[in-house]
C-alpha cells in the first residue's frame, strides 16, 4: 500500500480516537465545571507598588490562539512552534486576553512571554476554559464561570468566560472579561449562544455595577446576523464596541436575514470580526479610543502562515482619572436619578 495513503488512514485513526477521548468527558465537564469552579478565586501578590498616575495609555489585544492538538487543530501552521511565537509577540502589549489555550499552555507562558501578571491555567479533563489573561499590571483577582448551555463539540471544554480585577495606578481599577462563546450558526449553536450573551450580561450588570470594563475575546457572533443577539449585549451592559467607534462612527451593520460570514484569515481593519472588544467609562476615569487594529503581519510566522486560524485583535486607548469636580457632579447626577 502507498505510504501516503498508510499515513493518511493512520491520522484518520488518530484523529477518530481524539475526538472520541473529548467525547467521553463531556458530561462530568458540563456538571463539575459549573458547580465547582464558576467561584474560584485567586490573589495576586505585588499590588502595592503602583504608580500615583491619573493618566495614561494601553494597548490591548485579543487572541484566539487555537491551542487544540496539531492532529485535530484548524490552524495550518506547527502548533507548538506558533504558541512559542505568539507568547513572545504578545508581550508588546499592556492587557491580553487569549481563547483556546488548551494543549500548548507552556509553550505560551514558557516559551519567551514577558507578562509579569498571568492567570493560573484550568486544569480539567480533557481540557478547561482555555481563557488566560496576562498583564503588565496587577492582576487582584480571577473569577471563572462556565456557560449553562452549550452545544455540539462545545460542550467538551469548560468554555464560558473569565472577569479579572486589574489595578492601572493607585485607586484605579478596571474589570477585564475574557470571552469565549458557542461557536457554529445552525439553529441549535446560534440559540445556545444568544443564551451565553444574556448570561454574561446578566453577571456583568450584577458583579462589575459601576465598574470601568474591557470585555474582549471570540464572541462567535455578527451584529448582521439576525440569529446573534450582540445589540442586546451592548444596550444591556452600556459598553461600546471598539471597531463601531472608530471604524463605523458607532453606527451598527444592518441586520440581514441572508447573512454570510466573512472568512476569518481574510478580515482587514474595516470588517466586522468575530473576535471582539469592548470598552466602558465609569464615574472615576474616562476612557477615549485611539486605535483599532486586525493584527494580520504581525502574528505570522516566517512564511507568511498565521500563527492559528483567527487573527488578533488590538485596541489602543488612553485613560484618564476624573477630575473630583466632575466626579461630584456625575455622582450628583447618578444619585438624583
Amino acid at each position: 500500500m502507498d505510504l501516503y495513503v498508510v499515513w493518511q488512514n493512520q491520522k484518520k485513526w488518530v484523529t477518530a480516537i481524539s475526538v472520541f477521548i473529548l467525547f467521553s468527558g463531556s458530561i462530568y465537564l458540563t456538571k463539575s465545571n459549573q458547580i465547582t469552579f464558576s467561584e474560584s478565586r485567586r490573589i495576586y501578590p505585588n499590588v502595592s507598588l503602583l504608580s500615583e498616575a491619573e493618566e495614561g495609555k494601553l494597548a490591548v489585544l485579543t487572541y484566539n490562539v487555537a491551542g487544540l492538538p496539531q492532529v485535530i487543530s484548524a490552524a495550518k501552521s506547527p502548533r507548538s512552534a506558533s504558541m512559542k511565537e505568539i507568547g513572545q509577540k504578545i508581550s508588546s502589549f499592556d492587557i491580553v486576553n487569549v481563547q483556546e489555550d488548551f494543549h500548548y499552555h507552556s509553550e505560551l507562558y514558557n516559551g519567551g512571554n514577558r507578562h509579569a501578571y498571568r492567570t493560573a491555567q484550568k486544569i480539567a479533563v480533557p481540557y478547561g476554559d482555555g481563557l488566560n489573561t496576562l498583564s503588565k499590571y496587577p492582576i487582584l483577582f480571577t473569577k471563572r464561570i462556565a456557560w449553562k448551555d452549550c452545544h455540539g463539540t462545545d460542550c467538551l471544554a469548560a468554555k464560558g468566560f473569565s472577569v479579572v480585577r486589574i489595578q492601572l495606578a493607585k485607586d484605579v481599577t478596571v474589570d477585564v472579561y475574557n470571552v469565549h462563546a458557542t461557536s457554529q450558526d445552525d439553529i441549535a449553536a446560534a440559540s445556545a449562544r444568544r443564551k451565553n450573551i444574556k448570561q454574561l450580561s446578566a453577571y456583568v450588570n450584577t458583579y462589575s455595577r459601576g465598574q470601568a470594563l474591557l470585555v474582549m475575546g471570540d464572541f462567535n457572533a455578527h451584529y448582521g446576523a439576525n440569529w446573534d443577539n450582540l445589540p442586546d449585549f451592548t444596550k444591556a451592559t452600556q459598553v461600546k464596541d471598539a471597531w463601531l467607534d472608530i471604524w463605523k462612527g458607532g453606527v451598527m451593520p444592518n441586520i440581514s436575514n441572508n447573512f454570510a460570514p466573512q472568512e476569518k484569515l481574510a478580515l482587514t481593519d474595516t470588517c466586522e470580526s468575530i473576535d471582539k472588544i469592548f470598552f466602558r467609562n465609569n464615574n472615576q476615569i474616562v476612557f477615549t479610543p485611539r486605535s483599532y487594529k486586525i493584527e494580520k503581519q504581525r502574528f505570522s510566522n516566517r512564511t507568511g502562515q498565521s500563527l492559528s486560524d483567527h487573527c488578533a485583535v488590538s485596541f489602543t486607548l488612553t485613560w484618564k482619572k476624573k477630575s473630583r469636580d466632575l466626579l461630584f457632579r456625575s455622582r450628583l447626577a447618578a444619585s438624583t436619578k
